[in-house]
């Protein structure tokens, strides 16, 4: 993940001749990365639907139920910087090769869980595997679109396909849970992942690093740490509450380590996070963007599915049908701003006015009651927060 993160010159590499890997066969490179970017970002949120069916054919409590989700984003949010790391040290196609494999098999041993303990150890691999895959196609894409117009073109497309695979994954939930069992929310990504490794054998090219960056070792167990206690930290909040001693030990606890974590990186000779990166300010700007959009955004999902099929009384595929919207707003301003405001009034405004919009979509929501209706209530809502 060198070239996405900035650390500096990448390793030198050496690719093996022949039609693997060549400039002709970049948009088909493009395609067996965005099948992967959709498996993992489509599993962040395709098993919410499924959850309700899951829970009473697994008998697990309502307060065990958040795991099944939280067991994904936990692994995955601690372990994507190490993902990245270890994508420079093992070349990015075995990184890659690997992440899909693992996905696979813990999307195997999901879709086969006997008990709710099986069910989040399978959801945690998923995430341990979707760490690697992520960073990788990321740095795969970088250099396989060297030109600044294709490359940009490449990255909307990508960028296209990880932001509406989250709503796309609610749909195609509901549908496997509806006509076939829940199970095959987890089964499905066996298909997923095939399509991408015959892709990624049969396109990328090998690549041999020739000088190996140094691992990051206090600060990789460090930042791990810090996430899994502030992660679990707010999970703890929602079955017991804010002022629980548990959940502030490791809320603050995490909050220590995070410090701790950036007084390490100022002093290792190869960190695993610059600080020069998350320092600049148009960066730092647009991860924190999409930090706080992405709290607002996945919590509406889970929130909706249980309160659409439980409060209203949809069918899976019904509540899948329900986002639609949300995506048809996804899809109308991505393919409309890029060219019609940004040229026009810069990226500040559009970023201002995409969080002001989302901002009134969930006010509306807090209108919500047991006899609100989908037109009136979610309806506007969805489709703002889409825009």
């Amino acid at each position: 993940m060198t070239t996405t993160l900035d650390r500096g010159a990448p390793a030198p590499e050496k690719t093996d001749s022949g039609r693997r890997g060549s400039h002709a066969l970049r948009w088909w490179v493009l395609a067996v990365l965005g099948v992967a970017q959709l498996m993992v970002v489509l599993d962040a949120t395709v098993v919410n639907i499924a959850l309700p069916a899951a829970q009473q054919d697994l008998g697990f409590s309502d307060g065990d139920r958040q795991w099944v989700v939280t067991g994904y984003a936990l692994a995955f949010g601690s372990l994507l910087l190490l993902g990245g790391r270890l994508s420079d040290l093992f070349g990015r196609r075995n990184t890659f090769i690997i992440g899909l494999i693992g996905f696979a098999v813990a999307s195997a041993v999901g879709g086969a869980a006997t008990s709710f303990e099986m069910l989040v150890a399978a959801r945690v691999g998923q995430g341990v595997f979707g760490a690697l895959l992520a960073p990788a196609a990321l740095s795969l894409l970088t250099v396989t679109f060297t030109e600044p117009g294709e490359r940009a073109k490449a990255f909307g497309i990508f960028g296209a396909v990880a932001g509406a695979g989250g709503a796309i994954g609610l749909l195609l939930g509901g549908m496997l849970t509806e006509w076939a069992s829940w199970r095959w929310v987890m089964f499905v990504n066996l298909g997923f992942a095939a399509v991408a490794l015959v892709g990624a054998v049969l396109l990328l090219a090998k690549h041999v690093v020739a000088e190996r960056p140094k691992l990051d070792i206090p600060g990789t167990v460090v930042v791990t740490a810090a996430l899994f206690g502030i992660v679990y930290g707010f999970s703890h909040a929602e079955s017991t509450s804010w002022g629980n001693p548990v959940t502030l030990g490791f809320l603050i606890g995490g909050a220590a380590l995070l410090a701790v974590f950036v007084w390490i990186e100022t002093r290792v000779a190869n960190p695993l996070l610059p600080l020069r990166i998350v320092l600049d300010r148009t960066r730092g700007g647009s991860f924190l963007t999409v930090f706080v959009m992405g709290i607002g955004m996945f919590a509406i999902f889970l929130f909706l599915t249980y309160y659409m099929q439980l409060s209203m009384g949809y069918s899976p595929i019904k509540t899948g049908l329900a986002f639609l919207p949300m995506v048809a707003g996804m899809v109308v301003s991505s393919t409309t701003v890029p060219s019609l405001l940004l040229p026009k009034v810069g990226p500040k405004m559009v970023v201002a006015g995409g969080f002001l919009v989302a901002a009134v979509g969930m006010a509306w929501l807090t209108q919500i009651s047991l006899d609100s209706s989908y037109v009136a209530n979610i309806l506007p809502a969805l489709i703002l927060m889409g825009l």
